[in-house]
């Protein structure tokens, strides 16, 4: 969601009224993924290198969690958001982490769309500490264990990766998970982000042709095959 600053900027604003208007632009993707059943929404709200800004930015970033906490999650438990904070937890504030915990308590039985809020986190991070957790249980260094030991292993890996404000990177968001995923940059600063984006880049994912290390023609043969009416035989 990166664009938050710039956004600011343009408009003479300090950058936390960037952030402010973000927190806007993502309680509208949510309401735009709901409306065209998504069922699983990432987003990168706190990189593990975000510390470096200016500790004014980071204090203002910490105070706007704690009133989203308290004003969006008991709206997106209505419309039947599960949350989920995935990242490294130990070095925020105690109020941070049970705040955390409890909105994913409070909405842990919603099932309309898994929101994952990636928030001091890096995609490093997570595969260093789902290789050491392996390595702890005494497993084999596999893809496969791996894959289970990541901080995103209780959703598929993304289908799609939107980064917004014409950044041309991943800046260490989910790198193991997003192997296979289309990738779409979009010029729009994030707190402008609307649905004629968020359908944009939809139309680009649903015209193009994943392969996942395939010939075109195994993907069409494999795609015709399916389509085929399925006959059941009596013996």
């Amino acid at each position: 969601m990166d664009g938050n600053g710039r956004w600011a900027k343009k408009r003479l604003l300090p950058r936390l009224a960037g952030h402010k208007k973000g927190v806007d632009a993502l309680r509208r993707c949510v309401h735009l993924c709901i409306e065209r059943s998504i069922p699983v929404l990432t987003v990168f709200a706190f990189s593990s290198e975000n510390w470096n800004r200016p500790q004014e930015e980071v204090s203002g970033l910490f105070e706007l969690l704690a009133l989203a906490l308290s004003r969006e999650v008991p709206e997106m438990a209505r419309q039947g958001v599960r949350l989920h904070f995935v990242g490294e937890r130990s070095s925020l504030s105690e109020r941070v982490q049970t705040g955390f915990a409890q909105a994913e308590q409070n909405t842990a039985a919603n099932q309309r769309l898994q929101l994952n809020i990636c928030f001091n986190y890096g995609g490093r991070w997570d595969m260093a500490q789902a290789a050491a957790k392996v390595a702890a249980s005494g497993q084999p260094l596999t893809e496969a264990n791996i894959s289970a030991a990541l901080a995103l292993a209780h959703v598929p890996d993304p289908d799609l990766l939107i980064r917004t404000g014409a950044e041309l990177r991943l800046s260490n968001f989910l790198l193991w998970q997003a192997a296979y995923s289309e990738l779409v940059f979009s010029p729009t600063l994030w707190p402008d982000f609307d649905a004629a984006d968020l359908d944009s880049a939809i139309t680009a994912f649903a015209q193009r042709e994943r392969r996942f290390g395939q010939t075109s023609a195994q993907v069409c043969a494999q795609a015709s095959a399916s389509a085929l009416p399925q006959v059941a035989q009596k013996r």
